[in-house]
């Protein structure tokens, strides 16, 4: 076993200071010395055995499990080593068999009718509400921040991609806004505040739903915002203005047409559609075994190619592209630095397991951003040629008018969990 081992991974580690034993046997080394060292033994044989067979999965299992210790850096840091060795998108070769097996079944695995997808995201977004407010902003924004500058800070590069998203919006006073995916409310609020829309968020997620119930009641909107537990094949009014952040990764590749059609029904004439969504750079793919299994079940994050065909044959014009590259890595980056900090008090919630399995969560997903070639795209769609001036000036002069406004309408300060 330690030869092919041997064999299998210096032909795979090219670059990095990794150092690998077994038990108590000799230290095998990877890479080419450079970078912070991450030296990992493990308690068995068959361990090494079942990650190098299919390395996507057992990985993370193992380090579920506690199959291996960290002896010099962290699983962050051996995830960076790990996914920075081959070309964005690739996999070990010793992998392929499973990833080609994986990319033929993918439209079955992300067959999500509505029951299957309200199933899906109760096992992400149902957790104990305590959980994410350990690690998230004060206002519960659960998907990829807009950093302006490389200093600032988590809760406030999310309050700038919420006024990023408003700016392409052009949300008038009193237009009717349809959030499709809408979390715990934080983007619905700040437009029914800052821009006077009148908001219906809808979420498949009881916990979600719930919160942001409360929250709209305890900032005086429920007249201006309404929350509802409802799945967007279900949605029937019209709507100025339909935005989705974060929720398209969980639509499935089968689906893409259903989606943008729906979104084309609902959209009046001179609407403006802004969907926030994950991204692959290198192509259509299968989504990583261990986050279909244990994070995002039915998951998928597309390439545009793929998203594209969908977008056209809903009889939608494609208005402005915009690629977020590292945005998300910085940001899952933050999350996971305060999750750590709260490691004990996740340890209470649930156990040392998830709390395992959280810290690899979001260690992978930042590295496959550094790493991997993915990104987050903001498509703006519109049905009309002059729903959006001509030229881009017009993003920054909104959300220059946006901050004047959140000065006079400060947002209420409380931490996540309250």
């Amino acid at each position: 076993m330690e030869r092919l081992l041997r064999a299998g991974l210096t032909r795979f580690i090219r670059t990095g200071n990794l150092r690998l034993s077994v038990r108590d046997g000799k230290p095998l080394e990877f890479g080419d010395g450079t970078g912070p060292p991450v030296a990992l033994r493990f308690a068995t044989a068959r361990a090494v055995s079942k990650i190098f067979l299919n390395p996507e999965l057992r990985l993370g299992e193992a380090y579920m499990a506690g199959d291996f210790i960290l002896e010099a850096g962290s699983i962050a840091d051996l995830l960076a080593i790990l996914m920075s060795q081959e070309p964005h998108g690739a996999v070990p070769y010793f992998a392929r068999p499973q990833a080609a097996l994986r990319y033929s079944r993918r439209r079955l695995d992300q067959f999500n009718y509505r029951r299957r997808a309200r199933q899906n995201v109760a096992h992400h977004y149902d957790l104990d509400s305590r959980l994410y407010s350990l690690f998230l902003d004060a206002d519960r924004q659960y998907s990829c921040a807009y950093f302006e500058s490389p200093d600032q800070s988590l809760d406030d590069a999310q309050l700038a991609k919420k006024r990023h998203l408003a700016a392409k919006l052009l949300v008038g006073d009193g237009q009717r806004v349809l959030d499709i995916g809408c979390g715990w409310g934080g983007l619905a609020l700040y437009l029914a505040e800052q821009c006077g829309a009148t908001v219906t968020g809808i979420t498949l997620s009881e916990e979600q739903h719930k919160l942001a119930q409360g929250r709209a009641a305890e900032r005086h909107l429920s007249q201006s915002v309404e929350f509802r537990l409802q799945d967007y094949r279900d949605v029937n009014e019209r709507f100025d203005r339909i935005v989705s952040v974060g929720m398209f990764e969980h639509v499935g590749i089968g689906h893409y047409r259903t989606f943008f059609n729906q979104c084309a029904k609902l959209l009046s004439d001179d609407g403006v559609i802004v969907l926030h969504s994950i991204g692959r750079s290198e192509g259509p793919n299968a989504t990583n075994p261990w986050i279909d299994k244990y994070i995002f079940p039915g998951g998928y994050i597309p390439a545009l190619s793929e998203v594209l065909p969908a977008i056209e044959q809903a009889g939608l014009m494609v208005c402005d592209i915009e690629m977020l590259r590292l945005h998300y890595a910085d940001t899952l980056k933050a999350w996971r630095a305060r999750f750590l900090a709260h490691a004990e008090e996740a340890r209470r919630l649930y156990d040392h397991r998830f709390v395992r399995m959280w810290e690899f969560y979001l260690a992978a997903s930042e590295m496959a951003f550094r790493h991997q070639g993915m990104m987050v795209f903001q498509i703006q769609l519109a049905k009309r040629v002059d729903a959006v001036p001509v030229t881009r000036g017009y993003i920054e002069r909104e959300e220059e008018r946006l901050r004047k406004r959140e000065r006079k309408i400060p947002p209420p300060l409380r931490m996540a969990g309250e």
